[in-house]
């Protein structure tokens, strides 16, 4: 061996995770070391660059960045770089960049792999533990889109522009043009409890530009009336700790442009549709925007063809699985609400009230690309088949072809409002929902799978909530329905055989892969709905349910962690991969390969699987059979 080869042998044999390696493993990869020079301010690697080798600074200085560009990591003499990259399909997640004149070594990467199979204190330290990593694989994926992590403090810095109800239209005009603001907060003030001579400001409501223009000017409206006479009453609000994609989320749901932000029951600001365009590509924002302004099933048919790009756009921009599933569900939501609003249109109005049900992921906040229609009809109590029957089955004809139209494909199993069997009056409906509580055959418990993650999307949604209500109340005092819905959630088990190895698709046209939807995520889905129904949470969101089932305290000491590890990592897995099949132009689904899985990527997979063994064990052990 070259002196030269015995230097660098001699200096990574002084630095982690090398020092623990024997001298012919140090000489070994003192032979194979490639050398590389940066000058100050260069790029290393940028993001989306491909990686073959690990990384070990031997002079100078790298910082390592996240996408946003905000500093992640500084290394100096030492210190290696790149293994997530290795890791993870070959692809950089961190840029890195000289910020000295450095060299840099290279090991490549067949004997960094060597390495991290043959010695565990290499793999430990590279990998770290199983459960440990997987965690810090997540948390890398959701700190990487700012949408994620930053809260609408963050970003609101003016103090709100507020006036009283009692100003007039022209004087609350004049102050927004003077303030140069595109909405006004209208308050009231209320004295507090303890008489301190200062009056507290309540929100009353909120007046935009939009709403002088159509409610004042194109009205003829009398500009010295009051502006609450105009204002939109109580509306919508959030906190001021709410996360950037919630408030995005919640405005497009509701078609909003303007969302009053509270502190501690007071005003706080106002965030408007262009603050978060920086923060998010305006792919969502558009679609739903356009969905809401259609006005025939054609247009939202062209509108439909910019679901899948925006999916694309979302993964690339390193969105996590919370705001794809939730900007995906709300795009579905808003193709269904224009349609009904569409066959309204047509057909009149309804003869009687309605409320228009959502079901499953879309429901739940989690839908994907790869996914059929699942929807029902609530009627009032005044429903006469004989008199209105032909109008709701025309209305859910046009509507349920219009969402195939739309992409949606038609639910093989008929669970649609098409379905007369599914089109019930609220009454009906809590008596449907109280035979499947307490007589909880292996139909009803599958029922109860589909209809117990309801969301109203258009109509009388408040009696969608009542029925959710309704639900949680009764389930919860019925522990012999948890224990069957328990059994039931056991029914479909990760694909993992006896040594932990992977258990595939043995015939048909995805022999040799896995189902991450039917082996992965939806047995997760399916646990998770057991214990909160067992809490008494009235959520529909998995993530969500989660955080109140821990609250209640059914979860064992760090299950809850890692129950969202797992259930993110699945998720994040299934999107990439889609993601993938679209690039490749195949038709996406919810299959994956292992073999064609980095060994880091099969790892934190096999990871995710044990958390749901462990989860349904402990299932099995919460909700004993035969408890009445």
């Amino acid at each position: 061996m070259e002196a030269e080869h015995f230097e660098i042998a001699e200096f990574l044999g002084r630095f982690q995770p090398f020092d623990q390696l024997p001298a012919q493993e140090l000489q070994r990869l003192a032979t194979n070391i490639e050398i590389s020079y940066y000058r100050a301010g260069t790029d290393i690697f940028r993001f989306g660059d491909e990686i073959r080798e690990l990384c070990v600074v031997r002079t100078g200085s790298v910082e390592i960045y996240r996408r946003n560009g905000e500093l992640y990591n500084r290394l100096s003499e030492g210190d290696v770089f790149g293994q997530l990259g290795l890791l993870m399909s070959n692809k950089i997640r961190l840029p890195s960049r000289a910020i000295e004149d450095s060299l840099i070594y290279f090991i490549p990467e067949d004997i960094f792999t060597d390495l991290s199979e043959r010695f565990e204190t290499f793999a430990l330290f590279v990998e770290v533990d199983n459960r440990e990593q997987l965690n810090r694989v997540v948390t890398e994926q959701k700190q990487s889109n700012p949408l994620s992590g930053a809260r609408l403090s963050d970003i609101l810095s003016r103090q709100p522009v507020m006036v009283s109800r009692d100003e007039s239209i022209r004087g609350a005009a004049t102050k927004m043009a003077a303030e140069g603001v595109s909405s006004l907060l209208i308050v009231e003030e209320t004295t507090p409890i303890e008489d301190t001579g200062f009056a507290i400001p309540h929100l009353a409501g909120i007046v935009t530009d939009r709403d002088l223009r159509s409610r004042v000017v194109a009205a003829g409206y009398d500009i010295d009336r009051p502006i609450s006479e105009v204002m939109t009453a109580s509306p919508v609000t959030v906190s001021a700790d709410t996360y950037l994609f919630e408030a995005m989320l919640t405005m497009l749901r509701l078609n909003l442009h303007h969302l009053p932000v509270l502190q501690n029951q007071r005003p706080f600001g106002v965030v408007a549709i262009s603050d978060l365009v920086r923060y998010e590509s305006k792919n969502s924002l558009h679609i739903v925007s356009e969905i809401h302004r259609a006005q025939t099933l054609e247009e939202l048919v062209q509108l439909s063809k910019e679901v899948e790009p925006c999916f694309v756009r979302m993964v690339q921009d390193d969105a996590n699985s919370e705001m794809i599933g939730s900007a995906m569900a709300t795009i579905g939501i808003s193709f269904k609400q224009r349609l009904l609003e569409l066959a309204e249109m047509r057909l009149g109005k309804p003869p009687v009230a309605y409320c228009f049900l959502a079901l499953g992921s879309m429901a739940r906040d989690e839908q994907l690309l790869v996914t059929d229609q699942d929807n029902a009809l609530i009627l009032a109590n005044e429903y006469q088949p004989k008199l209105h029957a032909d109008y709701f089955e025309a209305l859910s004809k046009e509507v349920c072809e219009g969402l195939a139209a739309c992409g949606y494909k038609l639910c093989s199993g008929q669970i649609m409002a098409t379905n007369p069997k599914w089109r019930k009056t609220f009454a009906q409906w809590r008596e449907c929902f109280a035979d499947w509580i307490d007589n909880p055959d292996p139909q009803a418990l599958l029922n109860c799978s589909i209809f117990f993650d309801l969301e109203g999307v258009h109509g009388e949604t408040s009696w969608a909530e009542e029925l959710n209500t309704f639900i949680v109340d009764r389930t919860q005092k019925s522990p012999k329905f948890l224990s069957s819905m328990a059994r039931n959630a056991l029914l479909r088990t990760p694909p993992l055989g006896f040594f932990k190895g992977f258990v595939m698709e043995q015939d048909g046209e995805h022999r040799g892969t896995i189902n991450l939807k039917r082996r992965g995520t939806a047995p997760l889905v399916d646990l998770i709905r057991v214990h909160a129904l067992a809490s008494g949470s009235t959520c529909r969101n998995s993530f969500d349910r989660i955080s109140d089932v821990t609250k209640a305290g059914i979860l064992p000491d760090g299950r809850s962690t890692d129950l969202k590890d797992a259930m993110e990592y699945l998720m994040m897995v299934r999107i990439r991969h889609q993601v993938e099949d679209i690039e490749a132009g195949e038709e996406p689904v919810n299959t994956i390969e292992p073999d064609k899985l980095s060994s880091f990527e099969r790892r934190n997979l096999k990871e995710a699987f044990n958390v749901i063994s462990n989860a349904q064990r402990f299932l099995k052990f919460r909700y004993p059979s035969g408890r009445n």
